[in-house]
């Protein structure tokens, strides 16, 4: 598919999932967490299209987590050039885990949490009401198969999550497209993945 119709195809998609599930009204703001990857760095440039067009108008801030120990180079340097290239302020936080300290869960699961709750706590410093994570169709798909096979559940990740405890809302604009189009997006861009070591 050509680029031009590719980068259509990814705005109807993420205009439909913001109007089907409200994710993104009028006056908020927007906290994307960008690692690096392809699904973050196309959720940061087709939200920050989605940003200039009249309704709904929101801001968005990018921050990227960087965690202490873990086997990856974080080129923060192209992560912020990228998003100031598309008009999103751009920030970096590090936070460390001890996991020999914490035997409750898998090391994969404390480094989401201990990811995931620098996100919250940053969110609510920079006054955001919502975070925007890069899950597509096929991580939706992935983790509902996933529960179902190993916690018997019909359950999955939903593009729009209240969590009333914290007065914050997680988005995934996302949700309704394939990761095949992020690889053809990510393949035209010539998005720099951060390295695993």
């Amino acid at each position: 598919m050509p680029e031009n119709q590719l980068i259509s195809k990814l705005d109807r998609c993420v205009t439909k999932c913001i109007m089907e599930y409200a994710l993104i009204g009028n006056g908020d703001s927007v906290l994307i967490g960008v690692s690096g990857g392809k699904d973050s760095l196309a959720l940061a440039e087709l939200l920050a299209r989605r940003s200039r067009i009249f309704v709904p108008k929101f801001k968005i801030t990018a921050l990227h987590v960087e965690m202490e120990g873990i086997g990856y180079n974080s080129d923060t340097e192209y992560l912020k050039d990228f998003c100031n290239g598309l008009g999103i302020d751009f920030y970096a936080r590090s936070c460390s885990i001890d996991f020999s300290k914490d035997k409750r869960k898998s090391p994969c699961f404390l480094c989401s949490w201990y990811r995931r709750k620098t996100l919250f706590d940053f969110a609510r410093e920079c006054g955001c009401n919502k975070i925007a994570l890069g899950h597509h169709r096929d991580d939706i798909i992935a983790t509902l198969l996933m529960n179902m096979t190993f916690q018997g559940s019909f359950s999955t990740m939903p593009p729009l999550l209240k969590m009333n405890r914290f007065d914050m809302c997680i988005i995934r604009p996302l949700a309704l497209i394939d990761e095949s189009d992020l690889n053809a997006l990510a393949e035209y861009r010539g998005y720099r993945i951060q390295e695993k070591r």
